[in-house]
């Protein structure tokens, strides 16, 4: 069997910033679980099955690329799956402190699973589903920063036309 990994997050929603690691982790990997987090301390604008089904959709095509939901801390998951790789994205360097402390977190309470840091393309490294939800929610054209039917449900869902 070939190197397995897990990504994971809350893709609330998907975007090319998160299909272009999802892709540069394929080139490594022979298996990437996408891992949409059910975390109730979070607000996000879609629900758990609407992020599933969103990410489902963009990474329909994907060999190897599977989409799951999950609950509770990533390594349990991690465990429960048998993967000891968690693939994490760094954008900028702000993104750095956070990661790292996630990363050193992990691996305390589990020593086996190592986390393996991608950077995106230059042309993704600014996105977040923050931002994009921001200047979507005022009425911006962010049609190259998502999928289309991402776009849509996005606008559907702030009630923007």
């Amino acid at each position: 069997m070939g190197r397995l990994a897990i990504y994971p997050g809350s893709f609330d929603p998907v975007t090319y910033g998160h299909l272009d690691l999802i892709k540069r982790a394929k080139r490594i990997f022979s298996v990437v679980i996408v891992a949409v987090a059910k975390n109730v301390n979070k607000k996000t604008l879609f629900n758990l099955e609407e992020r599933v089904a969103m990410l489902k959709e963009a990474t329909k095509g994907m060999n190897g690329v599977k989409v799951e939901a999950f609950e509770g801390l990533v390594i349990d998951y991690a465990r429960l799956k048998k993967v000891n790789v968690l693939i994490r994205g760094l954008r900028m360097i702000s993104d750095f402190e956070y990661e790292l402390q996630m990363a050193l977190t992990n691996r305390r309470l589990e020593e086996t699973i190592e986390t393996v840091f991608l950077m995106p393309s230059e042309g993704h490294s600014f996105l977040s589903s923050t931002l994009l939800k921001e200047a979507a929610s005022l009425g911006a054209n962010i049609s190259s920063f998502v999928p289309k039917f991402v776009e849509k449900r996005l606008k559907e869902r702030l009630n923007v036309r």
